[in-house]
């Protein structure tokens, strides 16, 4: 591990040598065990905090994957077709651990078209969550451009595609992944050739990885009744019961016994639910106050009578770090007791094991809980997103697929088309722009404006109606990490953004549609709206939460803890508008505008980095030139680098984060994404993630009432870079059974464009209860001011058509493209239609 450490080292040292002080003091802090320092025993000191990472850096412990890499030991590979004769291209070269061998699809005579798929089998059953591919080392042909993977059980029955993309046209190793799940047979298909230069398909190496510790299409099992009990477990020393494991305080531990003579090797500790139950997944989270006792190898059996317990569901070897891990069962279990044995301690420090939470998932309702998509891979990690008519999402990064620094002139972009599921890549230079780290507004004519971060005092447009990116003028201060809000009048407002550009002033400006130019706001300074992060304003102004009202004001809300009126027009002001209730700072916690005046914040954390992350959320209700802030219930995981999306009936899902924020890290990722009710105020579990979703991760609302959620890393050579992404379908879409329910269908009466306090007569397939306007919206770091929820007065006029009124006031219903839903009396949202409001 140390090797690669170094190895990464002398990367970061070529790409940046301004970054190795902190790569060094990583590497100093991963070999402290290796230069002589003991561990303490189980109650001794707490960790020492991590250092902060500079943002271009991936910490020590991100240079390690999530999920082990499988052994290859008796594998096979067969292939579609195989060069045999011009060269040794046979399948079974992507299992011989030389990148120098390749399978190649046939190319001698005529050449075996496209597609190509080669498929492994393993032998055995056991669970897999990615396929790892290596392109050929020399040469370019045949690397794989847009692919499909499907797994199975026995090889005949191969189901839907569990994983589909497109890669980029280059060398580097790829991880593609899918939700983790018990299969023997592995198969990837090539659709194309990335570069389009033939109907080929190579490959030098492929690896397969196993249980990455995140549970997939299933859901937190509520643990009230529930007992635990423990083969031994320390009293005399400290309360190292096993009963703490649910106590839901990850400070107090179950520790197996130490005191007089420690207990040896192997523990175990069961859990009586004492109720028979559909059990598919352990949650086991370490303890955070030292590395004694962590699960290393483990086995997990289950039993309906607490006697006799079968086969183990699940077995492997947990990594020696912090980080919640999850054992996947290779079947789904009807059980009361789930009994989890420890036979190894990861460190190997002594004969103990320890646990902080214990947790069981079982099988999503998807009427209740939602489901996900297979995983659509990226050629890049998308750390913004744009919703844009015709049924696409635009994605982009930095300079580079999966790193960044530096001012390169230049941006990855992608395409993801929803109705195909096809992305495709295209770099843009004719702005000179590298856009990441950006600030984004979606403007009143449904173009995107992006400004600043690593060229920080660039802007750039793209417009949707000729897929064509074009520069805008230069804004007055250069920026990173602002915040940008489209404003009632039409112009675009941007607040702080300290992570890039010359320090000092971060103060407002506005951008001019009609010129295309920036005016300075001396009125509008960054200091009343920053948060006290310890690391000034670097940290402290960065993706301000924005609500646009009438008049050209605006209301920043967060995440400082103080929220703010801004005034737009002249030199501007901005003042007071009173604390957030009772709430800290929340950096990297996130607002969302769930009803007209209405937002509800979520999560976040005192700093950027290193504090704890918050469960809290709130409501701000605004009157006028008032404000007022109230709390509403919990989230049920503190999150912090989370991302929220307004569904059309009013609920607020939100998706990752972690309770411990680090960038580039996915220790103490959230996988349960959440829904709020604000009828109830209430948070309520959806069905997990298969993929963590932390710092660079997005998340946006789909023109079919679905969620896209995705991204996270961008960190060059570690392993949480996540080029991808998976569509959530909310539990209002479903049955029980996971079939469609019936939704009800715009069929008319939806100009392209419409003024506001237009009313519109729209036609329907059916009766409907409501209307309500989505505004297409654009996200980056946790961050989404574009997102508006207005319901919309209607009545009916006959059957199937109804009178639509849009808000005059465009401080409610903000100049742009929306998306317009029909819903019907159960809150089930039509497939929207697309309509610019000016």
């Amino acid at each position: 591990m140390q090797s690669r450490r170094i190895r990464a080292l002398a990367g970061a040292f070529r790409r940046s040598p301004l970054l190795v002080a902190f790569a060094l003091g990583s590497l100093l802090v991963g070999l402290t065990p290796w230069l002589g320092v003991a561990s303490t025993r189980a109650a001794g000191a707490g960790p020492t905090p991590p250092p902060a990472p500079h943002h271009g850096v991936a910490p020590a412990n991100a240079m390690e994957p999530m999920a082990p890499v499988l052994d290859r030991t008796g594998w096979t590979a067969t292939a579609s077709d195989e060069e045999t004769v011009g060269e040794n291209g046979r399948a079974a070269n992507v299992l011989d651990g030389s990148t120098a061998t390749i399978w190649h699809s046939k190319w001698t005579g005529t050449p075996a078209p496209l597609p190509h798929s080669i498929t492994v089998d393993m032998h055995r059953t056991a669970v897999v969550s990615a396929l790892v591919y290596k392109p050929r080392a020399t040469g370019a042909n045949g690397r794989v451009g847009e692919y499909r993977i499907h797994v199975s059980a026995d090889g005949q029955n191969w189901g839907s595609p569990v994983a589909t993309g497109t890669l980029a046209d280059d060398t580097a190793a790829k991880t593609l992944g899918f939700a983790p799940q018990g299969a023997r047979f592995v198969r990837l298909t090539a659709v194309t050739e990335a570069g389009n230069r033939g109907p080929w398909t190579s490959a030098s190496e492929i690896d397969l990885l196993g249980d990455p510790g995140t549970p997939a299409a299933t859901v937190d099992l509520p643990r009230t009744g529930w007992t635990a009990t423990a083969s031994d477990e320390e009293t005399v020393k400290e309360n190292g019961r096993a009963a703490n494991v649910l106590d839901g305080d990850a400070a107090t531990i179950w520790h197996s016994r130490y005191s007089g003579t420690a207990a040896p090797l192997p523990h175990s500790i069961t859990v009586d639910t004492h109720r028979t139950t559909a059990v598919s997944a352990l949650v086991y989270q370490p303890r955070k106050d030292g590395p004694n006792g962590r699960a290393g190898a483990y086995t997990v059996t289950t039993s309906t009578d607490g006697t006799t317990f079968g086969a183990p569901v699940a077995s492997g070897t947990w990594r020696d770090d912090d980080t919640v891990k999850t054992a996947t069962f290779t079947r789904v279990s009807n059980a009361r007791f789930i009994r989890l044995t420890v036979t190894g301690e990861a460190g190997n420090r002594g004969p103990w094991t320890s646990a902080a939470e214990i947790r069981l998932s079982g099988p999503a309702n998807p009427a209740a809980h939602g489901s996900w998509s297979r995983i659509t891979g990226f050629p890049l990690v998308p750390v913004a997103t744009a919703v844009l008519p015709g049924d696409k999402l635009l994605a982009w990064s930095a300079y580079a697929i999966d790193r960044f620094g530096g001012s390169n002139g230049y941006t990855q972009t992608a395409i993801l088309d929803l109705k195909t599921g096809r992305v495709t890549q295209r770099r843009i230079d004719n702005t000179g722009h590298d856009m990441f780290c950006p600030g984004i507004a979606m403007l009143a004519d449904g173009r995107v404006l992006v400004t600043g971060g690593s060229n920080a005092e660039k802007a750039s447009i793209y417009d949707p109606a000729t897929d064509a990116w074009s520069a805008t003028g230069d804004m007055n201060i250069a920026r990173g990490y602002q915040a940008m809000t489209l404003l009632s009048t039409g112009e675009a407002f941007v607040l702080g953004g300290s992570w890039s550009g010359t320090a000092g002033d971060k103060s407002g400006e506005v951008w001019s549609p009609d010129t295309g130019t920036w005016r300075k706001l001396p009125g509008v300074p960054a200091v009343p709206a920053m948060t006290a992060d310890p690391r000034g304003a670097y940290r402290a102004d960065n993706h301000m939460w924005l609500y646009a009202t009438s008049g050209g004001k605006v209301l920043q809300l967060g995440p400082s803890k103080q929220m703010n009126w801004i005034t737009t027009g002249g030199n501007g002001s901005i003042t007071s508008a009173g604390p957030r209730g009772d709430s800290q700072d929340a950096m990297t916690g996130n607002a969302v505008a769930y009803d007209i005046g209405k937002l509800l914040t979520l999560g976040g954390s005192p700093a950027y980095e290193n504090k704890p992350a918050t469960r809290r959320a709130y409501t701000v209700s605004i009157d006028g030139d008032r404000a007022e802030a109230a709390r509403t219930g919990d989230m049920g995981h503190a999150r912090a680098f989370g991302n929220s999306v307004v569904l059309p009936d009013g609920k607020v899902a939100v998706f990752g984060g972690q309770a411990y924020p680090v960038p580039f890290s996915d220790a103490t990722s959230v996988l349960t994404p959440e829904l709020w009710d604000p009828a109830t105020g209430r948070f309520t579990p959806l069905a997990s993630m298969a993929v963590p979703r932390n710092y660079h991760s997005v998340a946006n609302l789909l023109p079919d009432g679905r969620i896209f959620s995705g991204g996270g890393g961008l960190c060059g050579d570690c392993a949480t870079n996540h080029a991808d992404g998976a569509v959530f379908t909310p539990p209002y879409l479903l049955n029980e059974d996971g079939s469609p329910k019936p939704r009800p269908v715009i069929t008319g009466g939806v100009p392209p464009r419409a003024a506001a306090g237009t009313s519109l007569t729209v036609t329907t397939g059916g009766p409907v209860a409501s209307f309500v306007l989505m505004r297409a919206a654009a996200a980056t770091h946790s961050t989404d001011n574009d997102q508006r929820r207005v319901p919309l007065a209607s009545t009916a006029t006959g059957t199937g058509a109804y009178t639509v009124s849009v808000p005059a006031d465009k401080g409610v219903v903000l100049p742009g493209t929306y998306m317009l839903f029909a819903l019907d009396a159960h809150g089930v949202p039509s497939v929207a239609r697309f309509i610019t409001v000016s």
